[in-house]
C-alpha cells in the first residue's frame, strides 16, 4: 500500500465520523437537557457504567467530569452484577452507555441500575432496545455509518458517545459557574496545574548574583561566572539599581576602554525587568517571551529577592 493510499483511508475514516458527529449536533435536543438538568439537581454522585469499548469511554467522561466540578464514578457492567451495585446510593444518578443497549450484561444489570438510583440516563444507538426502555432519558448516540470497513470495530459510535460526554461536561460545568481557579484545585500536578497555580517563588535560583554600583570589573566578573545565568545584579542595599549581562562586558572590551578605570554603574543598563516573588509563573513566562529575555530579576516588597530562568519555567512545562 502506498503513501497516498494510506492518507485517503484516514482522511475517509475522519469524514465519516465528522459527518455522524454533525448528526449529532443536529439530535441535541430536551432530551439532552433533561439530562444536563438532572445530574446537576442530583443529591449524590454520577454513576457511569459501561462494558466492552463503551466502558473505555465511560471512564474517560469519569475522568472529564471530575476534573470538571462533576463527582462521578465508573462500574463496569460486568463486575456490577457480582457485587459492585453496592457503589449505587439512591441519591446517585447513573449513566448507562452501550451502543446496541441490548448486550446481555446491559439486559441482566438495566433493572437494578433503574431501582438503586436516582434516575437512569442511557446514551444507546438504539432507541427500541433494553436500555432505552428503562431509560428516564435517552442520549441518542446512533450511527449511521461506522468508520471500520468491516463494520465490526466500533469506531463512529465510541466518537459519538466521548463527544456526546464532552458536551455533558462541558454544560455541567458552565452551570456550576466552573471557573479556572477551580480547575486548578483538581489539577495540582503536571503543566495544567503548575501554569494555574504555581508561584514565581518556587522557581527562584539559589544562585543570586549581585554586585554594589561601584564594584570594579573584576568583581563583576566573578560575579557573572559564579552563576550559571549570565548576568549579576546592580544594588545598593538590596534596592535594585540595574542589571549587567555577560553581553555588556562583551561590548565594553570591544569598545577598547581602560577597564581598571571602569565600574559596575558605569557598564549597567537601569530599569531591568522584574516581577514580584507572589506573581503566577506563568506570568513571569509572559514577560519573559515578550521582551525575549532568558532572565528576570524577582523581587519582594521592591528589593532583590532572587532570580528565576525561561529554561527553568520550560523545563517544569510553565508556558
Amino acid at each position: 500500500m502506498d503513501t497516498s493510499n494510506i492518507i485517503s483511508i484516514a482522511k475517509s475514516t475522519l469524514a465519516i465520523e465528522i459527518a455522524e458527529l454533525e448528526k449529532l449536533k443536529n439530535r441535541i435536543d430536551e432530551d439532552f437537557v433533561k439530562a444536563v438538568e438532572i445530574i446537576h439537581s442530583a443529591k449524590g454522585k454520577l454513576i457511569v457504567v459501561g462494558i466492552g469499548k463503551s466502558a473505555h469511554v465511560g471512564n474517560k467522561i469519569v475522568a472529564t467530569l471530575n476534573s470538571t466540578g462533576t463527582p462521578s464514578q465508573f462500574l463496569h457492567a460486568s463486575e456490577a452484577i457480582h457485587g459492585d451495585l453496592g457503589v449505587i446510593q439512591k441519591q446517585d444518578v447513573v449513566l448507562c452507555i452501550s451502543n446496541s443497549g441490548n448486550s446481555p450484561e446491559i439486559i441482566n444489570l438495566v433493572t437494578y441500575l433503574k431501582d438503586y438510583s436516582s434516575a437512569l440516563i442511557g446514551m444507546t444507538g438504539n432507541r427500541k432496545s433494553k436500555l432505552a426502555e428503562y431509560s428516564d432519558v435517552i442520549l441518542n448516540t446512533h450511527v449511521d455509518l461506522e468508520a471500520c470497513p468491516n463494520k465490526l470495530a466500533p469506531t463512529s459510535s465510541t466518537t459519538l458517545q466521548m463527544a456526546l460526554g464532552d458536551a455533558l461536561a462541558i454544560s455541567l460545568m458552565e452551570l456550576n459557574d466552573f471557573k479556572e481557579n477551580d480547575f486548578a484545585k483538581f489539577h495540582p500536578g503536571g503543566s495544567l496545574g503548575k501554569n494555574l497555580t504555581a508561584r514565581v517563588e518556587q522557581f527562584v535560583s539559589s544562585q543570586k548574583p549581585q554586585v554594589t554600583e561601584e564594584s570594579s570589573i573584576r568583581d563583576v566578573i566573578i560575579s557573572i561566572s559564579a552563576s550559571s545565568h549570565g548576568i549579576t545584579v546592580v544594588t545598593n542595599e538590596e534596592k535594585i539599581i540595574g542589571v549587567i549581562t555577560d553581553g555588556d562586558l562583551r561590548r565594553m572590551l570591544l569598545n577598547g576602554d581602560d577597564i581598571s578605570k571602569v565600574l559596575a554603574k558605569n557598564i549597567m543598563s537601569g530599569n531591568p525587568k522584574t516581577i514580584e516573588k507572589d506573581f503566577l509563573a506563568k506570568e513571569a513566562m509572559k514577560v519573559l517571551k515578550d521582551n525575549n529575555i532568558g532572565q528576570l530579576i524577582v523581587t519582594h516588597n521592591g528589593q532583590y529577592f532572587g532570580i528565576i530562568d525561561i529554561h527553568k519555567l520550560l523545563d517544569e512545562g510553565i508556558n
